[in-house]
């Protein structure tokens, strides 16, 4: 079943524990993406959250990895939890200079709120006009931490600008729907019991198998990314994911 039009991968490929679990002991760390991208067709860029990274080292990702390789970058924490959508249009600039060499290899751009994060009308939608006028060549997915983004006037406000909604999977109380917004769905997988470290089940991961497979033969394109990254877990669960999206 599975298709150009799911992306399933690892949120990030940079972690010292993989070292002789996933990636060779002697492997380089410089070596990891392309290693990794022997394996997967599409990564998550956690960094880019917490710092922007120079833009040639994004254009040397982008040589690493195969041609239909894909990258979903997050935005920079800066817009999102010192700014707060709001006056963003410096930063954003900056983010999409940055990232620009790897535009025609980027599924979504991931956008994750913090949790205080209250939803207001207006600052929500002057963001989204700003994203789909000056950067409608981008899509974008919309992770939200605080209860008020799952409110009805949230979701169709999302879905008013394609912007899709994060269906965000976690056992620490993440805020948690499978709303569809946009003609992409994007699913994060942080861990079902301990955030970041624990295993899924067979039966949970059936689960979004058969709603990925419903959706895909509804015209959307999923994305789906493990984030319960240590011990390996996210390996072993995006591996599992994608041979049962294959049936």
């Amino acid at each position: 079943m599975q298709t150009g039009k799911i992306h399933i991968g690892i949120s990030g490929w940079s972690y010292q524990d993989w070292k002789g679990l996933f990636y060779p002991q002697k492997l380089k760390s410089t070596d990891w993406l392309t290693f990794y991208a022997n394996t997967f067709s599409t990564t998550e860029i956690n960094a880019s959250f917490y710092h922007l990274p120079l833009k040639k080292t994004v254009e040397n990702w982008v040589h690493k990895v195969p041609d239909d390789f894909l990258f979903c970058p997050k935005m920079s924490q800066y817009v999102t939890h010192i700014q707060k959508l709001k006056n963003t249009e410096e930063s954003l600039e900056r983010f999409f200079q940055v990232f620009e060499p790897m535009h025609p290899k980027m599924g979504p751009v991931l956008i994750q709120l913090p949790p205080s994060l209250v939803f207001d009308y207006e600052v929500a939608e002057h963001f989204y006009k700003l994203l789909s006028t000056k950067y409608s060549m981008y899509s974008f997915a919309m992770e939200v931490r605080h209860s008020t983004w799952m409110q009805e006037e949230s979701i169709t406000l999302m879905a008013k600008y394609n912007i899709a909604f994060v269906i965000s999977q976690s056992g620490h109380g993440f805020p948690y729907a499978e709303h569809v917004t946009a003609d992409n769905i994007y699913i994060r997988f942080h861990g079902p019991h301990a955030l970041y470290k624990s295993n899924y089940t067979e039966e949970m991961l059936l689960h979004f198998s058969t709603f990925i497979k419903k959706e895909v033969s509804n015209g959307h394109t999923i994305w789906a990314y493990f984030n319960n990254c240590y011990y390996g877990n996210a390996i072993n669960n995006a591996l599992q994911l994608i041979h049962m999206t294959s049936e």
